[in-house]
């Protein structure tokens, strides 16, 4: 039979018998014996119960002894147990349990009542914090904020301080050298993040962003944080505080090292209409390198994949694509590219002059003009400033001339590397002997270009590469010339077909650019002796071949950029040229005329613009390098 557990061995289980059962096992053995069974099988019940055992284990241990406790009353006549009387008695175990209960209820309706006061006190903290607040609101609000935080009046030039535009310091200053002082700045609104009570907003002032950062407090309240946070981003602001070094550089911030504490926010000018598209999303870096030839496709430009923003999208909302910065980038580049000719220029004796848009007659004699009513004559818009240019420095006694001027072209080319309208960089000079005085003032020209584009606009080209990743140019301080003949040899060399006397198409010239490079590692060179036929009417024929001209274009990374030659200076000649391009003299009649009164041998080029930048910093399409480009498509905005 089941025996109880070692631990309780320390005495033998009394029975729990009436005082006439306990007689009758006093007289019979077998009674007493009975009996003792019923109570170790009772301890042993208790202690699995006590233990928490499965009732599997000790459920035949309850029925065995219900078993024997009908047994017993069978032959003593009595219940097993003691009298009612005799229950509960002071100072035995069913006590000592019942006391036990008591204190573990006692012990568990304390900890309840602790817990209770414990969510009472945190209830009623949460209540004081909660008026307190409201308090502090209803205080703020009846206070006047406004020359904390707030929307500015407009500025219509009513008012001007003593220190004017000196209050404000410019983004791209802030250093860590100016810990603790006091600053002004202006700029669009980038970002603004919630955090907490607090707000982080990012300023951004054309290249360069800088964090600023407000925190509730006894000078700063809650509404100016939800006030900074509500501001719609791309709005202008004005932020006064204490600029401080943080711990950590501030991540997405061009001025990494310091950042705002603000103490006054306003809003000068407030963004109201919706965004066509998030800055975040016009910044991104390009998923792959677009080639920049060929056909350009406006519906498939309309949108782009990886959340990027098509080229279209952009275009159509130039005045916020502008504010990115690689757009920033290259625009500042294309202004230096003017400043650097403009400088080199002026250093040889150059002068820059204005000439005419509206015109008589075609300048080139083509038919690919704009055409428009001259108060009741035809006229067309200039597509070269080229015979005014000569008319200046050959026939005018200017000898070096220069313009930087608009140019039209009506040629409905829908391709990644022609405008109908672009920026010409024009240079006309006299030369004493030979047309190579001119390829030496190109040469040193785009040389100087390079140089101080390197030297001056570092940051913005590195901003450019982290958009539209390209490789630096490779140029010779002493460029590289070399002529048409050898340029058709070199490409036949290559297996293209190729005829020194046939014009080079868009693909023949970006191969030979590639052949160029990998046998002069150069991305920049001349290339002259052009065949007759395909160069304009006025370029002065080769005296050695009358098949070839002394003509030349300039070449970037396998394109042309820059077109040019000596010019007829002799009438009869000039007039020649006209009628075997078909051209009516009588058109011209002015130009002839200005060479019959004696003009100087000269020549020159014509440079465009966009597509000096375009390929300098290798983008795939003249749209990204024209600042609102005016394509057979785009007349807007």
């Amino acid at each position: 039979q089941p025996q109880p557990h070692t631990s309780h061995l320390d005495h033998r289980p009394t029975s729990k018998m009436s005082t006439p059962e306990a007689a009758a096992a006093a007289a019979d053995p077998a009674i007493a014996e009975l009996t003792d069974q019923i109570a170790k099988l009772g301890v042993s019940i208790a202690e699995a119960k006590q233990a928490k055992k499965p009732k599997e284990e000790w459920d035949p241990l309850l029925k065995e002894m219900l078993a024997l406790k009908v047994e017993c009353k069978a032959k003593t006549g009595q219940e097993y147990g003691p009298n009612k009387e005799e229950k509960k008695p002071k100072g035995n175990d069913s006590q000592e349990a019942s006391d036990k209960n008591k204190e573990k209820r006692a012990k568990k309706a304390a900890e309840k009542a602790a817990k209770e006061e414990k969510k009472r006190k945190q209830r009623e903290e949460r209540e004081r914090i909660q008026r307190e607040k409201l308090e502090k609101l209803k205080s703020a609000a009846n206070e006047d904020w406004s020359h904390v935080f707030g929307d500015a009046p407009m500025i219509q030039s009513a008012t001007k301080s003593e220190e004017g535009v000196n209050r404000w310091t410019r983004i791209e200053a802030l250093s860590k050298e100016m810990e603790g002082k006091k600053v002004l700045v202006r700029g669009f609104l980038h970002t603004a993040r919630g955090v907490g009570k607090g707000a982080f907003v990012l300023i951004r002032s054309s290249l360069y962003t800088v964090q600023c950062v407000a925190f509730e407090s006894k000078d700063i309240p809650s509404a100016m944080i939800k006030y900074m946070n509500g501001v719609p981003v791309e709005s202008i602001v004005d932020v006064y505080g204490t600029l401080t070094v943080p711990a950590n550089p501030v991540e997405g911030a061009t001025q990494s090292q310091v950042e705002v504490q603000v103490e006054k926010f306003h809003c000068v000018h407030k963004a109201t209409a919706a965004m066509p598209f998030q800055m975040e999303d016009a910044c991104r870096p390009d998923l792959v390198k677009e080639t920049d030839v060929g056909a350009y496709d406006h519906e498939a430009n309309a949108s782009a994949e990886g959340g990027r923003v098509g080229q279209e999208t952009r275009l159509d909302h130039r005045w916020i694509d502008l504010r990115t910065p690689a757009n920033q980038s290259i625009f500042r580049v294309q202004s230096m590219v003017c400043t650097l000719f403009r400088e080199y220029l002026l250093s040889q004796n150059f002068m820059e002059i204005h000439t005419p848009k509206l015109l008589s007659g075609a300048s080139e004699g083509g038919a690919d003009v704009f055409t428009l009513d001259y108060f009741g004559k035809p006229a067309c818009l200039s597509m070269s400033p080229q015979l005014h240019k000569q008319m200046a420095a050959a026939c005018g006694g200017f000898e070096r001339v220069f313009e930087i001027g608009p140019v039209f072209r009506a040629e409905n080319s829908n391709t990644r590397r022609h405008l109908c309208e672009f920026t010409g960089l024009d240079l006309e000079m006299a030369i004493v002997e030979h047309y190579d005085e001119v390829l030496d003032v190109l040469g040193d020209l785009f040389v100087y270009i390079f140089d101080g584009l390197t030297e001056k606009c570092g940051q913005e080209i590195q901003r450019v590469k982290e958009q539209h990743g390209f490789e630096d140019l490779k140029y010779l301080k002493k460029t590289l010339k070399i002529d048409y003949a050898t340029g058709c040899k070199l490409l036949r060399e290559a297996g293209v077909d190729q005829g020194d006397y046939d014009d080079l198409s868009t693909e023949n010239e970006k191969k030979l650019g590639d052949i160029v490079r990998e046998k002069y590692d150069t991305d920049f060179f001349i290339m002259d002796k052009y065949p007759l036929d395909v160069r304009p009417f006025y370029t002065m024929p080769d005296p050695n071949n009358p098949k070839l001209s002394n003509s030349y274009d300039v070449f970037i990374r396998g394109q042309e950029i820059l077109s040019g030659a000596q010019r007829v200076h002799e009438p009869e000649l000039i007039e020649e040229r006209a009628r075997a391009w078909g051209i009516e003299v009588e058109t011209i009649a002015s130009y002839v005329d200005s060479f019959r009164n004696g003009a100087l041998p000269h020549g020159g080029g014509g440079i465009g613009l966009e597509r000096v930048v375009m390929l300098y910093l290798g983008l795939p399409n003249i749209r990204k390098s024209s600042m609102f480009p005016r394509d057979p498509r785009r007349i807007s905005p």
